[in-house]
């Protein structure tokens, strides 16, 4: 009986739905995460009459044929990049991006990282890093003598040094954008890598045309919305709750069948 394995892929399918919210709502304050969204596709069909099939010697056509669906697959977990809030915090360390664009980061290995999480510190040597100490590209050191540090919404930044006047500008910010930033691939730690689906990295400074601006002492919360997020789990609930009532009303036929007599 079909229906048993396709109710346990629809099942299945609900689980992925299920881990996929569960994964949004325990990140709804993570720093610049974007929500993800699963996709599902159907399964092979099984012809059972194909449909164009000749239906007689006349050169008659079957319109529409006999095709039996076998059920659901994952296609694809998709990242949705929409814009998160602008949480002030007045550190003036904390960058958010206001519009497209990823702060590029550097990695041990020598790999370049990307992230739209700015929660910003300074290292022992004066480098802007990252809460785990990787340092932000183009590295940017900041004068041990600073009283103060101003980044402008360019990515410009600059330090307030004691005896003097003006501020100096001790470095540039730029931003990364890609033609599909659903294919970057997540490796943790507000990290994403470029990877071929995602396509080369266009660096530019920030504001420029088709690049988001730099907001200094703000962050960018998540993009969750956690009241579609319940509603969607409550459906994914009640669509494994419909699968497994296909089991288990197949398995009843099952049953009768076998208390005949």
């Amino acid at each position: 009986m079909r229906s048993l394995n396709i109710g346990a892929t629809g099942m299945l399918a609900q689980q992925l739905n299920v881990e996929v919210i569960s994964n949004n709502i325990a990140n709804m304050t993570t720093t610049g995460y974007k929500r993800q969204r699963a996709e599902f596709q159907d399964l092979l069909y099984q012809n059972m009459r194909r449909v164009g099939s000749a239906s007689s010697d006349a050169g008659t056509i079957v319109p529409t044929g006999v095709q039996l669906g076998l059920g659901v697959k994952s296609a694809a977990i998709y990242r949705l990049s929409g814009q998160g809030n602008i949480l002030q915090t007045e550190n003036p360390l904390d960058l958010a991006i206001n519009g497209r664009g990823f702060l590029m980061v550097e990695l041990p290995n020598g790999d370049t990282a990307y992230t739209r999480a700015g929660s910003l510190q300074l290292s022992a040597d004066g480098d802007i890093v990252t809460a785990d100490g990787y340092v932000v590209q183009p590295g940017i050191t900041v004068p041990e003598d600073a009283q103060s540090i101003t980044i402008n919404e360019s990515g410009e930044v600059f330090a307030d040094l004691a005896g003097q006047v003006a501020p100096q500008r001790v470095g540039q910010l730029e931003l990364a954008n890609f033609a599909n930033e659903a294919g970057l691939d997540a490796i943790g730690n507000n990290l994403l890598l470029e990877t071929a689906a995602s396509g080369q990295a266009s660096v530019a400074t920030p504001g420029s045309a088709g690049y988001g601006t730099i907001l200094q002492g703000a962050l960018e919360t998540s993009n969750v919305n956690v009241v579609a997020e319940i509603t969607n789990l409550i459906t994914a609930q009640r669509a494994y709750e419909m699968n497994s009532k296909v089991i288990e009303s197949s398995d009843e036929m099952m049953r009768s069948v076998t208390q005949l007599r």
